[in-house]
């Protein structure tokens, strides 16, 4: 008995490992097609008369990929939970270094005309589409290889993927400050996308080698719905559609700050790039120092009430985070930056082990995918147009911030209704789920 939890925590940690490192690396992809969408694209794919003009529309394509994310959720969540979470993992991988790799080869808007555009779109379709699957995936891979007591602390460190990934993406632009203005437009900025297939080798390779998730090998095949898609709409449609409402708050703010900040601050604020991606470094280092703590300490608390209290603070700090970045100090504008992305890591270390436990092992990588990616169309997606669109209207940033506090409330009280009905015996025990009435289904 000893030897095999020993063995079991063993593997737990490897494959949390394993699917941080794979997350990592697709969201690095992503994101290195956000940071080009808001200083480069504009140029070289998207010219215009009008520098704001330009950037609408290259923020445009940048929220085409979250479109795609819910179709990429149902499709590779069916896999998921019908082929398996390992071979669903490598697939959604393989897909995205492609497309990312295909990017940093593409012709500019003055090479090619329309066509150029027209490419990106479709590639960013296919990132998109990836993505949609990736994130329920890593999460479950990791959480249902560990015992319930530890599921927020191990799901915490796969969504330390995200902000590892950003800071990977934007540390590959700061080395590549270097050049000047002309030969990054030329060639520079195809570096960071070219580089993704060592990314890609490295962690296919390691997918490969992992143990498919004992709970989807452990389930009863002949009883496993053979359209999961369908069995979540008819039973668990209610969930997703509060899970994609919950999520809403951590979308508009991670966007707005990674995002939206760039191109704001360059082109209203007159900061220096440099400057804008090392205060995403800075906010997004804390985010990753934060994440374990706040999933660890799930484990051992009210988890939802940990996932509220973090969606609250992001509504509440957006206001002194945008006062600080028009300071014009970098003191307090480093301040900012770390104090917003504080209750970020509240509500995105919990989020992990909360949602997996929305939905029965037998639908959950396609429930958590759809409701997920559903969350992120309707804040990740469309955040930095929102607030490009504001900026426009308004000339100021008070509407911006009005805007993500309201997400915020909204995503509080749709937190609220939502519950882990379907956590392990060992999880309720230590009384994480934050309602008693939390029961376990294998099915």
């Amino acid at each position: 008995m000893v030897g095999e939890t020993t063995h079991r925590k063993t593997t737990a940690r490897k494959v949390t490992v394993a699917s941080l490192v794979g997350t990592t690396i697709e969201w690095y992809e992503f994101f290195i097609y956000g940071t080009a969408a808001a200083l480069v694209f504009p140029a070289l794919f998207f010219p215009s008369e009008d520098p704001l003009v330009g950037i609408l529309v290259s923020l445009s394509t940048f929220a085409v990929a979250f479109l795609a994310r819910p179709i990429g959720g149902v499709v590779f969540g069916h896999l998921g939970d019908r082929v398996g979470r390992k071979a669903t993992l490598v697939l959604t991988l393989m897909l995205m270094g492609g497309a990312t790799f295909a990017i940093g080869l593409l012709p500019t808007y003055h090479s090619v005309g329309v066509a150029a555009p027209v490419l990106l779109v479709a590639l960013r379709v296919i990132q998109g589409l990836s993505l949609g699957g990736e994130y329920g995936g890593s999460v479950l891979m990791a959480v249902e290889h560990s015992r319930g007591r530890r599921r927020g602390f191990f799901g915490s460190v796969v969504n330390m993927g995200a902000p590892a990934g950003l800071l990977l993406a934007n540390g590959v632009y700061l080395g590549l400050s270097v050049l000047s203005e002309d030969a990054f437009l030329s060639w520079g900025w195809r570096v960071p996308f070219l580089l993704s297939v060592i990314l890609l080798v490295v962690g296919t390779v390691i997918r490969l080698r992992l143990s498919e998730s004992p709970e989807f090998a452990g389930a009863d095949s002949a009883s496993a719905p053979r359209t999961p898609f369908m069995t979540v709409i008819a039973s668990h449609l209610g969930p997703a559609l509060l899970m994609m409402l919950a999520y809403a708050s951590a979308g508009v703010t991670f966007y707005i700050g990674t995002v939206f900040s760039l191109s704001f601050g360059t082109t209203t604020l007159g900061i220096e790039r440099d400057l804008l991606l090392l205060l995403v470094v800075v906010g997004n280092l804390v985010a990753i120092v934060g994440l374990p703590f706040f999933g660890w300490l799930s484990d051992h608390t009210n988890r939802r009430a940990i996932f509220i209290a973090g969606i609250l603070g992001m509504g509440v700090l957006a206001w002194p985070w945008f006062g600080a970045l028009a300071s014009g100090s970098i003191g307090w504008m480093v301040l900012g930056f770390s104090a917003l992305f504080i209750p970020y890591a509240a509500t995105y270390g919990t989020m992990a082990a909360f949602f997996a436990h929305v939905f029965p092992p037998a639908v959950r990588f396609t429930g958590m995918s759809l409701g997920y990616t559903l969350g992120t169309v309707v804040s990740s997606a469309i955040a930095p147009l929102v607030a490009t669109g504001l900026l426009g209207m308004t000339g100021s940033w008070t509407a911006i911030a009005i805007y993500m506090s309201a997400t915020a409330a909204i995503s509080a009280v749709a937190a609220f209704f939502l519950s882990e009905r379907f956590a392990p015996s060992d999880m309720l025990r230590s009384g994480s789920t934050g309602r008693a009435g939390a029961r376990q289904d294998a099915h």
